[in-house]
């Protein structure tokens, strides 16, 4: 860190003795001091892993996304709602409208800045994508998988662990837009918690049959 004293020191000695010389030139030096130190601080400022507000605003856009989700969110804590229950449900702040969540908070928006920076950069191939909408759920215990139809529609499914309500709306509303132009998807999870897809002639951690497996419903 830049301080005065780094350039008071090169003072030879035979002004150095001087109070009020010494005091102009700490004074001045100063100014300088702070401004190398603000221009050191900017890339951490600015670093995906340490920004926050309207420094982690920044970083979207140079990723291409916003706070502000464009879709009305039914991501609201509700006892009484399946899939808005604890640990499921986002709280809902005093100045959140009732319709739905329209700003993120740091967390949620960083991670899904992280995912934004891997679809930016996708190769087209369906490991690729899986790889890109994994970014959203990197800490959990969901696993994602993509499945070709084969008639110009793919299922994105998310087995495993069930998503918070708000993970959910990201992973369904279209924010990160990874399909060929003209295919269908649809974004599924399982019924059952931490659990594999209900699925015939398969058994891994994605999908399974039966007494192990659970039903697929909409995300």
């Amino acid at each position: 860190m830049a301080q005065a004293s780094d350039y008071t020191a090169l003072i030879t000695t035979q002004h150095a003795d001087k109070p009020k010389f010494m005091a102009m030139v700490a004074v001045v030096a100063q100014c300088f001091g702070d401004q190398i130190n603000v221009m050191q601080s900017i890339p951490a400022a600015f670093d995906l892993d340490n920004a926050v507000g309207v420094q982690l605003d920044a970083v979207g856009l140079w990723a291409g996304i916003r706070r502000q989700v464009r879709t009305p969110l039914n991501v609201y804590f509700s006892l009484d709602t399946a899939g808005l229950g604890f640990d499921q449900g986002n709280w809902q702040g005093p100045f959140d409208p009732s319709t739905g969540l329209t700003s993120l908070d740091d967390g949620t928006f960083r991670t899904l800045i992280r995912a934004k920076i891997a679809a930016n950069s996708w190769d087209g191939t369906v490991p690729g994508a899986a790889a890109a909408y994994a970014n959203l759920f990197a800490g959990s215990a969901s696993n994602i998988f993509i499945q070709d139809n084969q008639d110009m529609t793919m299922t994105v499914g998310v087995s495993g662990e069930i998503p918070s309500a708000l993970l959910r709306a990201l992973f369904s509303g279209g924010y990160l837009p990874l399909k060929p132009e003209g295919v269908l998807a649809n974004y599924v999870v399982p019924s059952a918690n931490n659990t594999p897809l209900f699925g015939f002639d398969v058994s891994n951690q994605y999908i399974a049959g039966l007494d192990a497996g659970s039903w697929a419903v909409p995300a």
